[in-house]
């Protein structure tokens, strides 16, 4: 019974569900690990995302023999720097576009039963109304509610101001380190690995840091291009609260595919309270902007595509949705990608080992010349 591969397969299964049995009743000793991991879960993730963004310019201070620390510190003089602009030249109109949308969110539901009812009225449109105002009401209060939770998440922000002085107080610390002393964790890892393994892991390594270097650094730069287009289309056609729609898509772009269609929400509900054809022109624009960003700077700033295949990437947001909520979405992608390298690089060593070449034994021994040895034996 022991030597069945059936009876083997029943005990491990066993095994692994009385760990897990087990480890549900000593949750209260995971607890206070867990809540570290969550209190550094948000600087880590942004430090390792800025990390990427800027060790490219610390190397290359680097070659021009700048101290790392010194790199570090001149980079935080120029992000101050940028800091200060963006505070003088940006803010401003930032801030009154955020005052402006709360203080008229009361009118923006009306202005949207407004026009759904002279939508209604109008000859060429009303043959879709008719006998559907209900729909109509429905599709009121889904954007009433909607806004309803956007300006309340806005007023709101007050309340997360002590989180976010801790991420800046954390933030710049633990990124100065990785910044400083990042080159410096590879060879650690690699010296837990065995010996035979550590080319290996030294492979898989780089694999890992070259993907989420390509991802983070790509995804900024595509983003941030798209806002920049999505704010200049938006000023063309005059769209209210340009400005703070381009800042928002930038952040939900991030998110694949489905952050496409988050940000272009309330572009286009702001565009029907302006008027229809206002939706209209700004659902082309963000059309437009998408498409440039997908035919032309993707395949320029893309090096190679990252082998994800669409209905694995809507599968990965929902369940890092559900498992992390926004931080989950955010990383599901990453930690797929590293999950994906370790595990195609491992079964790679055992597929190997298995197929190890075994050294051909000879058809046969030589021949040997016995006849002399045996006469000269005979002989003596």
């Amino acid at each position: 019974m022991l030597d069945s591969k059936y009876f083997r397969t029943s005990l491990a299964i066993i095994a692994f569900l009385t760990i897990l049995y087990l480890g549900s009743k000593v949750a209260f000793l995971v607890t206070p690990v867990l809540s570290v991991i969550n209190l550094l879960l948000v600087p880590m993730m942004l430090s390792g995302f800025m990390y990427y963004l800027l060790r490219p310019i610390v190397n290359y201070l680097g070659t021009r023999k700048v101290n790392r620390g010194l790199s570090v510190l001149l980079i935080y003089l120029v992000f101050a720097g940028l800091f200060v602009l963006f505070w003088m030249l940006v803010w401003p109109t930032l801030r009154e576009q955020i005052q402006n949308f709360i203080e008229n969110t009361p009118y923006l539901v009306e202005g949207i039963q407004n026009q759904f009812n002279q939508l209604r009225n109008d000859p060429t449109f009303s043959r879709f109304f008719s006998g559907e105002s209900d729909v109509t009401t429905r599709l009121t209060e889904y954007v009433n509610n909607a806004i309803t939770w956007v300006t309340n998440s806005m007023s709101n922000l007050i309340a997360v101001v002590s989180n976010i002085v801790v991420l800046i107080a954390t933030l710049p610390i633990i990124l100065y380190y990785m910044l400083k002393d990042g080159h410096k964790l590879s060879p650690i890892l690699l010296s837990l690995a065995p010996r035979k393994y550590r080319k290996e892991g030294q492979e898989m390594l780089k694999d890992i840091d070259s993907a989420l270097s390509g991802f983070i650094v790509t995804r900024v730069l595509l983003n941030v291009i798209l806002g920049i287009l999505l704010y200049i289309g938006f000023l063309l056609i005059g769209l209210p609260y340009s400005l703070l729609l381009a800042v928002i898509s930038i952040p939900l772009n991030f998110i694949p595919y489905i952050g496409s269609v988050l940000a272009a929400v309330p572009v286009v509900i702001v565009g029907f309270i302006e008027s229809p054809t206002m939706a209209i022109w700004s659902l082309v624009i963000i059309l437009i902007a998408q498409q440039i960003q997908d035919n032309v700077l993707s395949p320029i700033i893309y090096g190679k595509s990252l082998d994800v295949h669409p209905l694995t990437t809507v599968l990965l947001v929902l369940v890092g949705g559900d498992f992390y909520g926004l931080i989950g979405v955010l990383i599901a992608l990453p930690v797929y990608m590293i999950v994906k390298i370790l595990f195609l690089r491992i079964y790679e060593i055992i597929i190997a080992e298995r197929t190890e070449p075994v050294i051909p034994m000879p058809d046969a021994l030589p021949d040997l010349d016995l006849t002399s040895k045996r006469g000269k034996d005979d002989h003596v």
